[in-house]
């Protein structure tokens, strides 16, 4: 195992944080723009009591305008056979078509098929370096089984076909 300072070597320091397997969601929200998706693997539980759940968009984002004030937002789990999901939302803010979904609470995307979803008030934000942390206080949560999409090392792991 090699050490390093992560200021002296970013790309080294990025690679370490990739070691790590993340489930991959859609985080959504309303806009004037119309319904708006980002692909967001910074999601994370926070607290049982209250239910606070947190996931963190980069401000270099052109979505990022959408996302770090929205008042009510919905994260989706997506299930392994979801990567045409994923693909499509880190694509287009609008890959909506030709993928089931409903308005829910709040004029919020609400994407079906997922293994779960989480409809949530923000609670708190909380600037964090090139990403802001966003916490969100869940309103209504949903899951099903299945098995989570993963994103590992820069790639996919553990997807079907």
């Amino acid at each position: 195992m090699n050490g390093f300072a992560p200021d002296e070597n970013p790309c080294a320091y990025r690679d370490a944080l990739g070691s790590f397997a993340t489930g991959v969601t859609v985080v959504t929200v309303p806009s004037a723009d119309g319904p708006v998706g980002i692909t967001a693997n910074s999601f994370a539980s926070v607290s049982l009591e209250p239910p606070l759940v947190l996931w963190s968009p980069a401000k270099a984002s052109k979505r990022f305008a959408y996302f770090h004030q929205a008042p009510h937002f919905a994260i989706h789990v997506l299930d392994n056979h979801q990567r045409a999901v994923c693909d499509g939302f880190t694509r287009d803010k609008h890959a909506f078509d030709g993928l089931d979904w409903i308005t829910g609470d709040n004029g919020v995307p609400n994407i079906h098929g997922c293994l779960a979803r989480f409809e949530c008030t923000l609670d708190a934000a909380h600037d964090a370096g090139d990403h802001v942390i966003i916490v969100g206080r869940v309103n209504h949560a949903f899951f099903r089984d299945g098995q989570p999409l993963l994103f590992q090392g820069g790639r996919f792991v553990g997807t079907e076909g």
